[in-house]
Formats: C-alpha cells, sequence, structure tokens
C-alpha cells in the first residue's frame, strides 16, 4: 500500500522563491509524518520508514543550511530545535512510536505556519536569497 504524502511537482519547485521552498520543505517533512503516523497505527513498517526517512532527511537538511553566524541567536535555537527533533525521529523507527512523531510535527507546525503566511504575503516581494537569514530570524520569533 502506498501511503505517501502529495509532493510538489518540478514545476512548483522551480518556480517558487526561496522563502516558499523552505514553506514547501516544511509543508513535505508535517506530511510525511502524518503518514508515518497512519503507517504505525495501520502497523505498514515499510511505510512508516519511508515517510519518518523522507520527514528526517527534510529536518536534516534545513539543520545543516542554518547560517549559525549570520542568524545569530535565531539560528543557534533552530539549531538545537532540530537536533532534538532528529533525536525524537530516531524513535519513529527504533520504536515505532506515534507520539514522537506527533511531537515532532506539533513542534514542526508553527514554523511550517509562519514560513506559509510570509510566503502568501511575500509573493508580490522580491526578497533576495541573502535575505533569508533576515526572514529566518522573524519567523522564529514568531513561533517563540
Amino acid at each position: 500500500m502506498n501511503r505517501e504524502p502529495r509532493s510538489y511537482g518540478p514545476e512548483q519547485v522551480m518556480a517558487a522563491d526561496p522563502v516558499r521552498l523552505v514553506a514547501m520543505l516544511y509543508d513535505q517533512a508535517v506530511a510525511s509524518l502524518k503518514a508515518a503516523v497512519q503507517a504505525i497505527h495501520k502497523d505498514e513498517i515499510e511505510v512508516r520508514w519511508k515517510n519518518s526517512h523522507r520527514a528526517r532527511e527534510i529536518i536534516n537538511h534545513l539543520f545543516m543550511t542554518l547560517d549559525l553566524e549570520k542568524g545569530g541567536e535565531i539560528a543557534s535555537n533552530l539549531e538545537a530545535l532540530y537536533a532534538y527533533m532528529l533525536q525524537r525521529l530516531l524513535d519513529v523507527d527504533l520504536k515505532n512510536n506515534a507520539r514522537a512523531a506527533e511531537e515532532v510535527i506539533e513542534l514542526l507546525e508553527p514554523l511550517r505556519a509562519s514560513w506559509s503566511e510570509l510566503a502568501r504575503t511575500s509573493a508580490d516581494i522580491k526578497i533576495d536569497e541573502s535575505d533569508i537569514v533576515a526572514v529566518a530570524a522573524i519567523v522564529g520569533e514568531a513561533a517563540a
């Protein structure tokens, strides 16, 4: 059974600005974790693994692309939060723990909502990729 979340098509990814791309990453991480939780309840181990693995890859990407020098305290806080999320996601696979996935979803949702709102409201504003750090600071404060 294929219970994978709907993903964005290449056209959507290629046309998205950097802020929208981050929002899309959060969307996909949350959708993947929700699918993993459903798979746990249905005892679909392979589906759970594929979805939790996808979420881990996304969170790891967000973690690895943080600029701690430019991002300051906000980036440091996000680094700690992403590290915690990655640690909790180990329990999803090692212990088949739906609650761990649900906890990470709860942590991702405010970040997801902030980035989605920013992407929606800034659709007409040209944002340079170097400004992503400043946007992350704003979003981090809004999500805190």
